[in-house]
């Protein structure tokens, strides 16, 4: 027994240093990104304000914006996703937190939005309180030199803890398997990720494509 807890404490361990240099790894290289580009679609790694609004679309198609509800934004960025909501949905009542692992994210974030009602930041690589929904735009694509089998534990434990602060469902994009295959890029099948959630959280999954990128969301609601 005491061998077997050993062994589960080092296993632990290991995955939770992996963790961290993952987390730092993605935190490096937003902040580089936010450096360079500024408050704009590129200074989170997004070619266009078009195509950043086109996943806004898909990730909130859970949510009925006609009431009030949480939202927790893993991977807020500099908040972009406040002003798609302004601009496409001003009389909706969402109470907002933006969660990020960059400090260079949030400094601009909180700049940008710290006259906002209802608007919270915080960092770090899950949120600390429960909402009605969670949102990830983009948090899995850079893999960068990790490999895969440690970056898709990342994205396992992160599935976990979106689903642990979500009240009704949230909703995650992961690059196409099919449609891109560069060094430095996570991509997935469809059907991997969906099928985990149904078999490890018993939520129900429902696959957004063929909105014209090479891509899909994942929408993963609690099972009734």
């Amino acid at each position: 027994m005491a061998r077997t807890s050993k062994r589960r404490s080092a296993s632990g361990s290991r995955e939770e240093t992996e963790l961290a240099t993952v987390h730092a790894g993605i935190s490096d290289y937003y902040s580089a990104k936010v450096r360079k580009f500024g408050t704009t679609p590129p200074g989170v790694d997004w070619t266009c304000l078009p195509t950043q609004e086109l996943r806004f679309v898909q990730l909130l198609r859970m949510c009925d914006v006609t009431s009030p509800f949480s939202l927790n934004d893993l991977g807020c960025g500099y908040g972009a996703l406040l002003s798609y909501l302004d601009r496409y949905h001003p009389a909706s009542r969402i109470d907002y937190l933006g969660i990020d692992l960059s400090p260079a994210m949030l400094r601009r974030a909180r700049r940008l939005w710290h006259n906002r009602a209802n608007v919270a930041f915080a960092q770090g690589s899950f949120s600390q309180r429960l909402a009605d929904y969670s949102v990830a735009s983009g948090i899995f694509n850079v893999q960068q030199d990790q490999p895969r089998d440690v970056w898709e534990r990342f994205v396992a434990v992160t599935l976990r803890r979106l689903h642990g602060t979500s009240r009704r469902g949230f909703a995650v994009n992961f690059i196409d398997a099919g449609s891109v295959a560069r060094d430095g890029i996570y991509s997935a099948e469809p059907a991997q990720w969906s099928r985990y959630c149904i078999r490890e959280l018993g939520a129900t999954t429902e696959i957004i494509d063929g909105y014209g990128l090479r891509e899909f969301t994942l929408v993963v609601r609690r099972a009734a």
